[in-house]
């Protein structure tokens, strides 16, 4: 094949991205001796998310074969680990025990995401595809843990835009549709299932922006509508009632601004009693049960941490039993056994990823399993504290700030990290991100801008259409923060982004010339029409609640076009570095290619990086070493 027909075949405009040689002369750019690389803080942990198997007897674990997050079972007692796959293209995405002896894990293509099951023994055999379609895409409904054999997963198989809810033979890989959705008009978007794992909800959504909670008493009857919400209110079923078969437990934000968790009978069509869990600043979050109690356990929430507010007394003083045993961290219990007597337990702070232990409820012994990155000494990194600031309009804003170790009341040298999303929001905990800019002597500050949600259903609905506008000038506004407070250095101050950070990114260096330094836009989104034309095809079901959230291509055209970057080319005149996954499904490679495109024509040189075998961000561990790398050369050749 010859060199011109490979181009063909390789997403985007295969000439833009940089040559090997100019991103290696930008690695060269940082100097200095440090104690740790950039290696160290991106490398795949040895041993990382634990799970018990049912009966309690053994542990799952992913860890790396040939750079390669692949999955290895051991004993829970101790003994040899046995790695019982073998992916070397790609990391496998997430696994889970489906009985004693199986395990059922994901993967995609390259960054594709789409992603297909497979099962394989604890001992590594009986491997199988069980859903060895293309351009497929599964989701998880319920996996059926009174069932050993069968899970229920949804799977866009007739229909990119559809999925359909599947029960299937984690064995054999035999699979039978339970439910048709098969109406593009009016989309299936959310299968729920009893604690028998009878699916009893389907949330329809109409229009891309009204949603009809539609319930059955019992899977011999038709779905009919109990509830009808508009997007901007939401009432979200967690699980049903241990005891009444009629009762389900929601978040909701329904009548209120900051949601809460209620009982809702879909028989009567109506919340019931007082909320089960609400919180005066925060959104409530999720609810945790004892599957063989059969009880409530505690509500968990986001204040600037996570909190969890007991209601079981049993588990009060497990969680305060372990936290004296684990004093200085954060304790996570992340798995258990069928039994709940045995459990996997992880601790971390904001400077340690922290480690697996195995506790013993009848015993009351804790035991180390592994720490996640050892090599890591958490002395050396940087805490990250809340903050908060007031915007021009008076808006209260939260976010975090992490300064480097010693580097207190100095004007440094920051880096503005706008999160994705963007209707996500920033919480307190381990970044590697943030901690390799911080051991260079970077602080970080990450803003939890308007639109962000956990605060409240009117903040979140303020980030409305104002992609470029209001989102972007409360991040424009805790920049000058930082710079009033004497933290930021106002000649080093440069922003990151992935997705839409990176578009904040682009925003930043389009609409506010002047404040940044330099800026690095990963994934990011350039132009808010192409962005809008080309979304996956199981996002189609809400673009019209994009155009509520973002805007309307032709309603509001003079808005997204006063938003979109790519037209603002003339006023970028801040160095720029852009980084791709060609694969990225969500921001197609199109959106980084036409700024690059864009700024050469101007003659700006825009080193860019595109690896062909990503998607929306690295998940291969070179990729990231590369990228790290190269973002820190950026970062020293305009900011030392």
């Amino acid at each position: 094949m010859s060199n011109l027909e490979q181009e063909h075949e390789l997403p985007g405009n295969p000439s833009l991205p940089s040559s090997a040689e100019d991103l290696l002369r930008l690695i060269g750019r940082e100097e200095g001796d440090y104690k740790y690389s950039v290696e160290d803080f991106f490398r795949n942990p040895e041993q990382t998310g634990f799970q018990l198997s049912p009966n309690g007897d053994y542990l799952a674990y992913a860890g790396p074969y040939e750079r390669r997050q692949n999955v290895f079972v051991c004993p829970a007692e101790g003994g040899e680990p046995v790695r019982i796959t073998q992916e070397t293209e790609r990391d496998i995405g997430g696994f889970f025990w489906a009985n004693n002896n199986r395990i059922v894990y994901v993967k995609d293509s390259g960054g594709d995401e789409n992603f297909q099951l497979f099962a394989v023994d604890r001992d590594g055999g009986n491997p199988r595809d069980l859903t060895p379609f293309q351009n497929v895409k599964i989701e998880f409904i319920d996996d059926l843990e009174d069932q050993e054999d069968e899970l229920i997963i949804g799977m866009n198989k007739e229909n990119p835009m559809l999925f359909e809810p599947y029960r299937l033979n984690v064995q054999t890989g035999a699979y039978q549709r339970l439910a048709p959705n098969d109406n593009p008009e009016e989309p299936i978007t959310g299968w729920m299932t009893d604690h028998a794992g009878r699916l009893r909800i389907a949330i329809k959504t109409l229009n891309g922006v009204n949603q009809h909670i539609m319930y059955r008493a019992a899977e011999d009857q038709p779905f009919r509508t109990v509830v009808k919400t508009n997007f901007k209110e939401s009432l979200s079923p967690l699980f049903f009632d241990f005891d009444d078969g009629h009762v389900v437990y929601c978040v909701s934000d329904i009548g209120r601004d900051r949601s809460e968790i209620i009982r809702f009978d879909f028989e009567k069509g109506e919340e019931v009693g007082p909320p089960v869990f609400a919180h005066p600043e925060v959104d409530a979050g999720s609810l945790l049960y004892s599957r063989k109690r059969k009880v409530l356990l505690g509500a968990v929430y986001t204040t600037w941490k996570r909190q969890i507010e007991f209601f079981d007394e049993q588990r009060r003083q497990m969680q305060k039993r372990m936290e004296s045993l684990l004093p200085g961290y954060e304790v996570v219990a992340v798995s258990s056994n069928r039994a709940e007597d045995k459990y996997m337990v992880r601790t971390f702070s904001d400077r340690s990823l922290g480690a697996y232990y195995f506790y013993d409820l009848q015993q009351d012994s804790i035991r180390k399993i592994t720490e996640v990155s050892p090599w890591l000494d958490e002395a050396d990194m940087a805490p990250m504290k809340p903050v908060s600031y007031k915007t021009r309009d008076g808006e209260e804003v939260h976010g975090y700030l992490t300064v480097p170790k010693n580097k207190e009341g100095e004007k440094m040298p920051v880096v503005i990290n706008p999160h994705g999303g963007p209707w996500v929001r920033d919480s307190w905990g381990y970044n590697p991100e943030v901690q390799l800019l911080a051991s260079r002597g970077y602080a970080v500050f990450q803003p939890n801008y308007r639109g962000s949600t956990g605060y409240g259903k009117a903040f979140w609905m303020k980030g409305f259409k104002q992609w470029g506008h209001d989102m972007q000038n409360d991040i424009t506004d805790g920049v000058k923060w930082l710079i009033d407070s004497g933290v930021a250095d106002p000649k080093r101050v440069a922003i990151y982004g992935a997705s839409y950070g990176g578009y904040a990114t682009l925003a930043g260096i389009a609409f506010t010339p002047g404040l940044y330094a330099c800026a690095v836009d990963y994934v990011g989104v350039s132009n808010l029409f192409t962005f809008m034309e080309t979304i996956p095809p199981y996002w189609k079901p809400y673009l019209d609640m994009l155009y509520e959230m973002v805007g309307h291509p032709e309603e509001d055209k003079d808005r997204l076009h006063a938003g979109s970057p790519v037209f603002h080319i003339d006023q970028i005149k801040t160095p720029l570095f852009v980084v791709q996954g060609a694969n990225d499904p969500r921001v197609n490679i199109d959106e980084s290619d036409q700024i690059v495109q864009s700024l050469r024509e101007r003659g700006i040189d825009v080193p860019y990086m595109v690896k062909y075998n990503e998607g929306h961000g690295f998940s291969n561990e070179e990729n990231r070493f590369e990228f790290y790398k190269a973002m820190l050369g950026f970062l020293a050749k305009h900011m030392k």
